[in-house]
């Protein structure tokens, strides 16, 4: 390894960890604590994740307790080492980017709770900190296009969320309450409870969190909370649910890099009285049953969501209405030592936007997708997996300087096959192909006399995944080669070229999206776990002016390692190290981020129902951002800054 160049040995560091974590798990007893069977839902149905065709990650809700994260953004990036870009909010979110889009992240993944679909159809992103997070039972990611099962917008890949009373399983009741207080004026308050009395079942949550934040003008004040109510026998389950959260915070605006050097903590000029206002609700009802060797499940959605940004001299308000409406279907058959799953299924979504004021707007989106995906499990093991789905999408927005569309139907693909090795070890890879079109904000703030096109993508994936008693590991390689990329061009001729202002929304000249994906778990001894996740990602243009240039705001190089060890009974101590490589803030590639490294930490001693906990976040009070717009003068400019060292204790009792 001597012989090969620096950033070589440095790249292929985290494959030889990956190595040795296969040989050292070799050598561990069989009585070391046990991993149990990983299953995962983001195939629309339950199944078993060693023989899936494609690369799936998963966080439970002790995983999620024990980092001490918040959110559901911060469980993600903390725990999976996928890179996230703050927000320009107070309360928490990050947009998160699993596969290098960068600026375009959040249009080119799809979010899922509980079987509905939460993505916007614009460019205010899906916000995910407003669902309590002691509400969630589990995390799933899955890697790569999810366009045969999710439609528009899966590309990069699918989050799953699956709350306690979506997963479905067998109930007992339950409660727990925390309080902790923290760094910045923190106080979070949360409380969970399940009811089960035969087969009726009741689940509640509820949060609230307020903070000073590390920024001037950026006090945020936000709760959220939920009820489930359902019902269930050997063969179905009914249920109808709610859920709302709301958000107050301070708008401190970018900085400069000169701002950022002197004080990155200061809100920026002019925005020390900016404010901000969200609200969220969400409704649904769910129902699936078994019919012979048919399991039928339904999920109807309702939500609406309300924003506004006020300053002293402007404000920019508006409503969403958003419907949704998933059926589908598993069939299970056997034949000649063989098993076939034949899954099919329609989605339709209907979303609106109003924008107030004298020069507001009215958006519309119509979707309509059906689905079908068949896989075939021959009796040596080896799986074929083939689906295919069709759907039509028309989007309007209505406004002063007139009405614009774009309507258009789009077709998915993909093929994949596993392939057992050994008892223990499965390889498989898949290829397909995946879509989007422009959403409201992207057609409408374009070229007048250039139509934008659909986005595709042709997308190929392998990998080899390896599971025992008491370790998991998996390597996955990818490439997705995109045309007509969507995406803004701040050079481009736009709607205010005439007034001497370029920039428009734009098809980019051909882009790839290439890598690989290590992560691993394993068990050194009872006690003493360790976990690895690590991505080298190449986000790059294939030709034209930019050909060779990075993908804006798309880092190379990503790695998460956590631990946890209990060295004493009801003691334990977990933590871990994040790092994100550099990435540029645009395509001109005249600044680049810097790459940035935090550590976060976790004490906690239960006695009995209570724990007691103390966590820290940023160990080392390191100065960094994830967010920048621009380079000025070759340094990043439009910069957010993060928090510095934070503090939290904490006490939770369980019932």
């Amino acid at each position: 390894m001597k012989t090969l160049p620096l950033r070589a040995r440095r790249a292929a560091l985290p494959l030889a960890v990956l190595a040795g974590t296969v040989a050292s798990a070799h050598a561990q007893s069989a009585d070391v604590r046990t991993l149990s069977t990983t299953v995962v839902s983001a195939t629309r149905f339950s199944e078993d994740l060693q023989a899936l065709p494609l690369g799936v990650s998963v966080l439970t809700s002790d995983d999620i307790r024990r980092s001490g994260a918040s959110t559901v953004n911060e469980a993600v990036m903390r725990l999976l080492g996928v890179p996230g870009r703050q927000d320009l909010y107070g309360g928490g979110d990050y947009t998160l980017d699993l596969r290098g889009f960068g600026s375009t992240a959040d249009s080119n993944q799809v979010v899922v709770l509980d079987g509905v679909r939460l993505n916007e159809a614009d460019l205010g992103g899906t916000r995910l900190a407003g669902i309590p997070i002691d509400g969630v039972e589990r995390i799933e990611v899955l890697r790569g296009s999810g366009a045969v099962l999710y439609g528009e917008g899966a590309t990069g890949g699918v989050i799953v969320i699956t709350t306690k009373a979506g997963l479905g399983m067998e109930r007992r009741s339950r409660a727990s309450l925390q309080a902790g207080a923290g760094s910045n004026s923190l106080r979070d308050l949360r409380g969970s409870a399940t009811l089960v009395h035969g087969g009726f079942s009741l689940d509640l949550n509820a949060q609230q969190r307020t903070a000073d934040n590390h920024r001037e003008n950026f006090r945020s004040e936000s709760d959220g909370g939920g009820v489930t109510a359902q019902w269930s026998n050997d063969a179905t389950r009914l249920g109808v649910r709610y859920g709302r959260d709301a958000l107050d915070t301070g708008l401190p605006g970018s900085l400069t890099a000169a701002q950022y050097a002197s004080n990155p903590y200061q809100a920026a000029p002019g925005s020390r009285t900016n404010r901000a206002s969200i609200r969220n609700e969400r409704a649904g009802l769910f129902a699936e049953t078994l019919v012979g060797d048919w399991q039928l499940a339904a999920d109807v959605g309702w939500r609406d969501k309300s924003l506004a940004s006020v300053s002293p001299t402007f404000i920019y308000a508006y409503t969403v209405d958003a419907r949704q409406i998933g059926l589908r279907a598993r069939h299970a058959s056997r034949w000649a030592g063989a098993s076939n799953v034949l899954v099919m299924g329609h989605d339709r979504g209907d979303w609106s936007r109003d924008v107030a004021g004298t020069s507001g707007s009215q958006a519309d989106q119509t979707s309509k997708g059906w689905y079908l995906k068949d896989d075939l499990t021959l009796a040596g093991g080896t799986r074929l997996s083939a689906g295919v789905r069709t759907e039509s999408i028309d989007k309007r927005l209505s406004r002063t300087a007139g009405p614009v569309q774009l309507a258009d139907r789009e077709n998915a693909w993909e093929l994949g096959l596993s392939q057992p090795l050994s008892g223990s070890t499965t390889a498989w890879a898949r290829m397909g192909n995946s879509f989007r079109l422009a959403n409201v904000d992207e057609f409408s703030f374009t070229n007048p006399n250039v139509a934008i096109r659909p986005q595709t993508s042709r997308d190929l994936e392998s990998g080899l995944r390896w599971t025992t008693a008491s370790a998991r590991a998996e390597l996955r390689l990818y490439r997705s080669n995109l045309t007509d990329e969507i995406g803004y061009d701040p050079n481009a001729i736009g709607p205010n070229s005439a007034f001497g202002f370029n920039g428009a929304n734009i098809n980019l000249d051909p882009t790839r999206r290439t890598g690989v994906e290590a992560e691993t778990d394993w068990t050194l001894q009872p006690g003493l776990t360790v976990g690895l996740r690590w991505a080298y990602r190449r986000s790059t243009f294939r030709s034209g002016p930019n050909a060779g240039r990075d993908v804006p705001l798309a880092p190379r190089q990503v790695l998460a390692v956590r631990a946890s060890w209990s060295p004493a009974e009801n003691h334990r101590v977990s933590g871990g190290l994040n790092r994100v490589g550099t990435q540029s803030p645009d395509t001109s590639g005249t600044c680049r981020m810097p790459a940035y490294t935090t550590a976060d930490a976790r004490y906690a001693y239960q006695s009995g129902s209570v724990e007691w906990s103390l966590s820290v976040a940023n160990l080392f009070d390191r100065n960094y951002y994830t967010q920048a717009f621009r380079c000025v003068g070759g340094q990043p400019s439009a910069i957010y800054p993060e928090a510095g060292r934070q503090f939290v204790a904490a006490v939770r009792v369980a019932f």
